[in-house]
């Protein structure tokens, strides 16, 4: 019997998960799914993942993709995963395809970072949004992120520990609001693909603008250094979310 190839889409909250990749004595997304997997097909799974979400980042539309030659259904599988996956993990999607791989066919990649900005902070909120009680600009901050569009060397927004072999991204699109008076802001990024931290680096040094600390017009002097150590904070990794994965 031939290998299928099985697409799911997933959410998670990452509070309680050292991020998406497996990692020796740590409680990790990508190995929980594997380990019920293997359970329901009675088969070693690997199972590819579209993002590498840090610890603490949480996902509403993770990709990922596995082969098995399980003759169990998409509709069966859907059911079984979610009654056998803890409470944080939800598959909202499963799909039997021909030739995919979550992580190399990604051709855009959407995240959205959430900042609860006001004086008291909010507890429901505590584990989904980071708290910054200075009032922010945001009119300041949508003309700094207006820099970072288009194809750069983001080297001043990546981790200090990244491995990847170059730091040149493509942005497409920043968005920054809220959609109520009363809801968190929504700082929301898609690009062709991010370094590590990349988006959290951007919204730390974005809420310097905010704040007045830096002025809109830095975050291109800031991209053009090449020097992480010039551009703002990392934000806290649980206000962020992988939003979305295109193909």
């Amino acid at each position: 019997m031939n290998f299928k190839n099985i697409r799911l889409l997933i959410e998670y909250d990452g509070t309680g998960f050292a991020g998406w990749q497996t990692q020796p004595h740590k409680r990790t997304v990508q190995e929980t799914i594997e380990q019920i997997l293997c359970r329901i097909t009675q088969e070693k799974i690997h199972l590819i993942g579209a993002s590498r979400t840090d610890a603490g980042v949480h996902a509403l539309g993770q990709a990922a993709n596995f082969q098995t030659r399980s003759r169990v259904t998409c509709d069966k599988l859907l059911i079984a995963l979610n009654g056998l996956l803890p409470p944080d993990i939800a598959v909202r999607e499963v799909r039997n395809v021909s030739r995919f791989h979550a992580n190399k066919d990604a051709r855009r990649k959407t995240y959205r970072y959430l900042v609860w900005n006001g004086p008291v902070r909010n507890a429901l909120m505590r584990d989904r949004a980071w708290h910054v009680w200075t009032p922010l600009n945001l009119t300041a901050m949508r003309k700094g992120a207006g820099h970072l569009l288009g194809r750069h060397d983001f080297s001043a927004f990546r981790g200090t520990r990244s491995d990847t072999k170059t730091s040149v991204r493509r942005i497409y699109q920043i968005n920054i609001g809220r959609g109520a008076r009363t809801a968190p802001l929504q700082i929301t990024v898609t690009g062709n693909g991010f370094l590590k931290y990349m988006v959290r680096n951007i919204v730390g040094t974005l809420v310097e603008v905010g704040k007045g600390r830096l002025q809109p017009e830095d975050i291109r002097r800031i991209l053009r250094s090449k020097d992480r150590k010039k551009a703002g904070m990392t934000a806290p990794a649980f206000g962020l979310y992988l939003l979305k994965v295109r193909y």
